[in-house]
């Protein structure tokens, strides 16, 4: 009987149908989706920790509207997915239990400081960037609820690039000492960002099943070319220098050379080792805490409107 569930499965995936939560999926599928919506949850809500640092700082009234309503928006991705992960059969609780603890992973770019007001600047135009990238083809992936819940989340990251370049460009085109915290944010957050695509294909464990899948549509290495491929005009235009000797356009393969990032840097962040992955655990898990009675007063409400209603 499952060998007919698995054919109808396949065959859904070959002709690009979505699998949704009450069809029949294979085991590893489901722990695939789990670990990959989950991680990615996880991301949103601790990247709003570097950002939100610097809304009170921000340079401007309508800079600090634009960044906190940025940083909102971060908060609702989270819940999209988060809900669309539960779709799969696991708890909220279980979700965060694993981010609280430590046991689950989240990008390692969230692990990197942010120093100055240019450092929002690059994570809006490198980091969302990154993002967009690799969540266009999530629109189109196969399984339904995350799919649908990747079409809002990529139009709002479109709006967080934009802010990012915004931010880069009237420092870029203003004073010296401007133009130099620019490019300054730019050398410490070009490899990171290179590194958001996750390991090499050759190297990723995970790649080869999520094609397989159709969860997800393009493999590491070709995102990661085409995000340098895409971005180092826009750093051109600014009048800044991508901080990478080997760079050079490849008339061959239409493309860029570039250097690999550190992967042991990569490791050791993804690890825990990273410049403030104490830091973000500890925030998450303080916010957690504090918000107890919120989730308590919450649940006693609906409790007492289900018991109206039965009543």
């Amino acid at each position: 009987m499952e060998t007919n569930f698995e054919a109808r499965f396949e065959e859904k995936l070959a002709k690009n149908d979505v699998i949704e939560p009450k069809d029949w999926m294979p085991e590893n599928y489901r722990k695939h989706l789990i670990r990959q919506i989950s991680q990615h949850a996880h991301s949103e809500v601790v990247g709003m920790l570097p950002e939100g640092n610097w809304i009170t700082r921000a340079p401007s009234l309508r800079a600090k509207l634009v960044l906190l309503a940025k940083v909102q928006d971060e908060g609702g991705h989270g819940l999209y997915l988060y809900t669309a992960a539960e779709s799969l059969g696991i708890s909220r609780d279980e979700l965060l239990d694993a981010l609280h603890t430590g046991k689950a992973k989240y990008s390692s770019i969230f692990n990197y400081p942010t120093l100055t007001w240019a450092d929002i600047g690059a994570i809006g135009w490198l980091v969302d960037g990154a993002a967009i990238m690799n969540q266009v083809m999530l629109q189109r992936t196969s399984y339904g609820p995350y799919a649908r819940a990747m079409v809002r989340i990529c139009k709002e990251e479109s709006f967080h690039q934009r802010q990012g370049y915004e931010v880069m460009t009237k420092l870029a085109f203003g004073t010296p000492e401007q133009k130099e915290m620019a490019q300054d944010a730019l050398n410490r957050w070009w490899f990171p960002t290179l590194m958001m695509f996750g390991p090499p294909d050759a190297e990723s464990p995970n790649s080869d099943n999520a094609i397989k899948w159709r969860i997800k549509r393009e493999s590491n290495d070709q995102l990661r070319q085409r995000f340098v491929n895409q971005t180092v005009s826009q750093a051109e235009y600014l009048g800044l220098t991508v901080p990478d000797k080997n760079l050079k356009w490849n008339e061959a393969k239409q493309g860029y050379d570039f250097s690999e990032p550190n992967w042991a840097e990569f490791k050791a962040v993804i690890h825990g080792n990273g410049p403030c992955n104490k830091d973000r655990l500890e925030a998450r898990n303080k916010a957690h805490n504090e918000g107890e009675w919120v989730r308590a007063a919450a649940a006693a409400y609906a409790q007492k409107i289900n018991e109206s209603i039965a009543a």
